[in-house]
């Protein structure tokens, strides 16, 4: 079971399924769970990285009477998840593990492909997801957490006792797919299944799935004057590195919650960087941009090299979701509410430092 859950999540962790460190898988028997850490990467698991959880400790979280506050209620949680880790395993369990422990399933592949997300984040996205996958449960966008956890575990609840069996395909609005399954080989039929199925709707659209470039990479001296200003204006700590990238339409909001970990809500778009474009975009946001775009190129900004190169990643994935959302009723967009409690939560912080040291 363990060889069979590794060997799933290197099939699906690469970057068509998921980019940094989205994304998650769990096996479990009858009393135990093993998920894959936060952050880490579901193309680098192993035996020995997985983190193994009691079942009938975390099944307190069931029971749990949450506090009104955001921030209180997912603290609590975080350390109720912690005492459910047995002493062999060492790491930070996915926030997501008590959803996947509700699956009354051996193996679950939660991803997050472009592909999919097209539908998730399209305005038709529920009609569509029936009209396509009708024995799927699409849950309307919940924020990440326990919160998610209790309202798809209810509504998988809920669609056991209509049905008489529970949902082996879960979409979540905005967020991703869940791929729940007794066999290897079932898991593998159904991501074929909804991939294959999708790729034939945008190809007869002709939706293209390929980013759509709008311009050629800027040379070394536009590269090297636009790191300096960001440089300048951001204070060489905190955009120590620049990654640049050909010109392409990046999205106009948040997307998904892991498109605002790694790229944030907003891209600054401008023709001039300098301080004063800058510092205009942190007062209307909140924060510096990760994701810098001109009619030159589109630039990624982080501390690390990993960081700023991840920033452009999602940027990317994001433009390539605002594209296949066309074949479903254009981008519906995150509420201001729902994104700021992903740019506020500690969960993702620690998500997104693991995974880009």
């Amino acid at each position: 079971m363990i060889d069979n859950i590794i060997e799933l999540s290197h099939a699906y962790g690469g970057t068509f399924y998921v980019r940094g460190g989205g994304g998650n898988t769990s096996c479990k028997d009858a009393t135990s769970l093993w998920i894959k850490p936060s952050g880490t990467t579901l193309a680098t698991l192993t035996r020995e990285t997985l983190v193994r959880m009691d079942r009938a400790k975390m099944a307190e979280l069931y029971d749990y009477d949450p506090s009104p506050d955001a921030t209180q209620r997912e603290a609590d949680v975080k350390d109720l998840m912690a005492t459910s880790v047995f002493p062999d395993s060492s790491g930070r369990p996915s926030v997501e593990a008590p959803l996947h422990d509700s699956f009354p399933y051996t193996y679950v592949v939660h991803t997050h492909p472009a592909r999919v997300n097209g539908l998730t984040c399209g305005v038709q996205g529920p009609a569509e997801c029936e009209r396509l996958f009708p024995d799927a449960l699409w849950v309307p966008y919940v924020d990440p957490g326990y919160t998610l956890c209790m309202v798809v575990r209810e509504a998988m609840m809920e669609y056991t006792k209509r049905t008489g069996a529970c949902p082996k395909l879960v979409v979540l609005e905005n967020h991703g797919i869940f791929v729940a399954a007794d066999t290897v080989q079932e898991i593998h039929d159904l991501y074929a299944h909804v991939m294959d199925t999708l790729g034939a709707e945008y190809s007869a659209a002709n939706t293209p799935e390929s980013l759509t470039l709008i311009g050629d990479s800027p040379d070394v001296e536009t590269v090297s004057a636009t790191t300096a200003a960001i440089q300048s204006a951001l204070g060489s700590k905190q955009a120590a590195y620049v990654a640049a990238h050909a010109p392409f339409h990046v999205p106009q909001g948040p997307l998904t919650p892991d498109h605002i970990v790694y790229s944030k809500s907003y891209a600054l778009e401008c023709e001039i960087v300098d301080a004063a474009a800058i510092e205009a975009f942190i007062a209307a946001n909140g924060y510096p941009p990760s994701v810098v775009r001109t009619s030159a190129g589109v630039f990624g900004v982080g501390s690390t090299e990993k960081d700023a190169a991840l920033a452009v990643e999602f940027a990317e994935d994001g433009s390539i979701v605002e594209q296949l959302t066309a074949k479903y009723g254009g981008m519906r967009y995150l509420t201001d509410a729902s994104r700021e409690f992903i740019e506020n939560w500690e969960v993702e912080s620690y998500r997104k430092q693991i995974s880009t040291e």
